[in-house]
């Protein structure tokens, strides 16, 4: 028997099936939540905005943002369908994000075409990150990858 999903998970990866099916870029969502309410969320939309730094985090921070009329998400949460990369990890510190939440690893973007890994080897750290990230819900966030693996998509 399946375990049920995360409800804050499962947003992210409807914000990622609609990334995909516009054609925006990857297979990743995100949702910033604050006492229990979605403030914030964003899909990949490195193609669709020819921008390398509009990954799924770096979105739903921008709207959370925008929506409470605040840089400082001081209190909120992060659901994220894969592993944030160096960049959305370090937007999350400086957001003041309080937990990161991801379903996928960054090992896991390299069987879709990503080249994190490469990323993570070089900056490193994340060692040091303690319980500030927590991997949930990965069996549901693996099957994602797979139906955009399947998917004819351009590499980035």
């Amino acid at each position: 028997m399946k375990q049920a999903l995360n409800p804050y998970m499962q947003t992210a990866i409807e914000e990622a099936r609609r990334g995909i099916a516009a054609g925006d870029g990857g297979p990743f969502g995100s949702v910033v939540v604050r006492d229990g309410i979605v403030i914030g969320r964003g899909h990949n939309r490195v193609l669709g905005h020819h921008d390398p730094t509009a990954h799924g985090e770096v979105e739903a921070i921008r709207d959370a943002c925008v929506r409470i009329k605040s840089h400082d998400l001081t209190g909120c949460e992060i659901y994220t369908t894969g592993e944030p990369c160096h960049m959305c990890l370090c937007a999350c510190l400086w957001a003041n994000i309080s937990h990161i939440y991801y379903g996928c690893t960054i090992k896991d973007n390299s069987m879709i075409g990503f080249r994190d890994d490469h990323f993570n080897d070089l900056f490193a750290g994340r060692d040091k990150m303690g319980d500030y990230m927590k991997e949930m819900d990965r069996e549901a966030c693996l099957e994602l990858f797979e139906e955009y693996r399947q998917k004819p998509h351009d590499n980035y």
